[in-house]
């Protein structure tokens, strides 16, 4: 009996199963303990007083967290709209036959990929501006964003086509198509079925990296913190909240992740017709030197 692949990595074995839950295991109790420490020095310091948290139990407060929360989502999507076609062309580009595409696709991607996102908006905050190029608010969160996950994204969408079998591209060959047909019907369907989960953890990154939107003065989720605990000077508490939120977001977003990825692992179902269809039966056959005559 085998077991299903992983889409990413091999199948761990026992004792790499068995190190894993120790690690896992101890992982947990230092997390614990740490937190323990940490309720146990907010307490000591007065910080988890009933009269601190009660602004917490307001709606107007947590309106003014959620339209935060909400422009960050927004900001996150316009980004993915950008990085997900812009990475697929990039990763099309770094396997063409032609030298000139591959170049300049990897180069922009190998570039991207160690250009941080920080020094990115900081270009588009203080340098176009120069060249007369002043981007809407939104947009000097966004485009470097966009820029920036779409080298990443493109070495995803590089890894699912490269983890197809060779036989797909041979099969499109031998059915006559050209190579972008091949890519087009064949290849490209697979390929985005096989990195769903990885693309959503790259959401998961995607969003937490809008928090950078408070240099540009964007409206985003930690910056209406900070906006918060400025006016309430609930430092601690406000930033223990918005981190909830932060954390509510991503493991909703890691939890579809883990079930698209389990879904597409389970063995495929024939459909009833075909289930209940009672298999051919064989041809009759015709004995030698029988004149023909059946059995």
């Amino acid at each position: 009996m085998t077991s299903t692949p992983t889409l990413l990595f091999d199948t761990p074995g026992p004792r790499a199963k068995r190190r894993a839950r120790l690690w896992s295991l101890a992982t947990g109790v230092a997390f614990l303990l740490a937190a323990a420490l940490a309720v146990h020095q907010f307490s000591s310091h007065g910080q988890l007083a009933t009269h601190k948290w009660q602004p917490f139990g307001t709606w107007p407060v947590w309106r003014f967290l959620l339209n935060g929360a909400w422009y960050s989502l927004l900001a996150a999507l316009g980004s993915a709209a950008i990085a997900a076609p812009f990475g697929l062309l990039l990763a099309i580009g770094r396997m063409s036959s032609r030298r000139p595409v591959r170049w300049i696709a990897g180069t922009y991607v190998e570039v991207m990929r160690t250009v941080p996102v920080l020094l990115l908006i900081y270009l588009t905050l203080f340098a176009l501006p120069k060249y007369g190029l002043n981007l809407p608010l939104y947009w000097k969160l966004v485009a470097p964003l966009a820029l920036s996950v779409a080298a990443s994204t493109a070495e995803i969408f590089r890894a699912g086509l490269v983890s197809l079998d060779r036989g797909q591209r041979e099969a499109g060959a031998a059915l006559g198509l050209s190579r972008s047909q091949t890519l087009r019907i064949i290849l490209l369907p697979q390929a985005l079925r096989r990195v769903v989960p990885s693309l959503i953890s790259q959401a998961v990154g995607l969003i937490k990296d809008t928090s950078l939107g408070y240099i540009v003065s964007y409206y985003e989720l930690l910056y209406s913190g900070q906006v918060y605990a400025t006016y309430s000077h609930l430092l601690i508490q406000t930033y223990i909240v918005v981190a909830a939120l932060y954390l509510l977001v991503n493991a909703t977003l890691s939890k579809l992740g883990r079930v698209i990825q389990q879904r597409d692992g389970r063995p495929r179902r024939t459909s009833g017709a075909a289930a209940t269809q009672p298999a051919e039966s064989p041809p009759d056959t015709v004995p030698a030197g029988n004149d023909g005559a059946r059995t």
